[in-house]
Formats: C-alpha cells, structure tokens, sequence
C-alpha cells in the first residue's frame, strides 16, 4: 500500500486539471506584441545560480507564430533564440528553435500551457541535451507564471522560474 502511494506522489498533474480555469489562455492573443519577462534558474538544492531578463517579440500570422526572444543575464552575458510555433489543433501545439532538438510538444487548457522539450544547453565548453517539462499559467490579460523542471535521465537539475508581462493594449 505504501508503494502504490509513492507511485501515486510521483505521477505528473494533466493539463485537463485546468480546463475549466480562467482566464483562458490563447497562445495567438497573449504571444502578440512586446512581453517582458524576469527570472531565476535554481539548481536542484535550491540555490539560485542565475537572474535574467527576456525581452520577446511575437507575432502570428494564422496558425504560425515567431517569438523572438533576447536574453540578458545578470553578469552581463546576452543569447538569442527564435521559436517558431505551430497551432496543430485545438489546445496543441509545436515548435522548434535552433538550440531545440527535435520538436517541442504543447497542451493547453483553461490558464494553463504545457510546454515539453529537449534544449541542446551549454554548459563549461560542452553542450547537453537537458529535458525541459514547462507550466504557463494565465493569471490575467498582462500576467503569466511560469514554473520549468530541467532533468537529464529523469533526475532533476533544478528549476526555472520566469514571470511574464504583456507590455502596452
């Protein structure tokens, strides 16, 4: 019994948990325009080993949207990655970046987003393919939250925390 538990504990939440949340999240209406966004990358003790800000360009034309994203890190060093995202059909989606292997796979129901991928990371001269498990949720038409597990081979490295902010209409 004690082991069913565990199990239990260690199932991931599916994103039909949020359908009926609000406000409803459109990737086309809240990925358009200029957003702003802060955040920390912890290692899996907890310790924050980086601060950064993204400043991310979107637009949408139909079903395909670019968000140009710049980042700038606290100790002054900047990067760049273009995704391109693809709505596939209702609440799904998929994307790609040059520093993305393969495609990323995205839910969506009610406020939230699930964003799942494999990003090619450099790390000290060497570069590893880390699993990235990403929750965005809404929390009204300027706001979103989102929470990023980093694992390789199923153990976790740390976590991503960024908050968004739609900037202007």
């Amino acid at each position: 019994m004690v082991a069913l538990f565990g199990l239990w504990g260690c199932s991931s939440v599916e994103i039909d948990k949020y359908r009926s949340e609000t406000p409803v999240l459109d990737l086309r209406e809240y990925f358009n325009g200029t957003l702003e966004a802060h955040g920390i990358f912890q290692d899996r003790s907890g310790e924050v080993v980086k601060r950064f800000t993204v400043i991310i360009d979107a637009t949408w034309q139909g079903e395909v949207g670019t968000l140009d994203e710049r980042f700038t890190y606290s100790d002054g060093n900047t990067q760049r990655r273009v995704w391109t995202i693809t709505r596939t059909g209702e609440g799904r989606y998929v994307g790609r970046a040059d520093d993305v292997v393969g495609e990323a796979r995205g839910e969506s129901a009610g406020n939230a987003l699930r964003w799942r991928y494999v990003l090619a990371l450099p790390v000290d001269g060497k570069v590893y393919n880390v699993d990235f498990d990403d929750w965005m949720f809404l929390m009204d038409d300027r706001v979103m939250l989102n929470r990023s597990v980093m694992s390789k081979w199923g153990f976790r490295l740390g976590e991503v925390t960024l908050s968004f902010y739609k900037r202007g209409g």
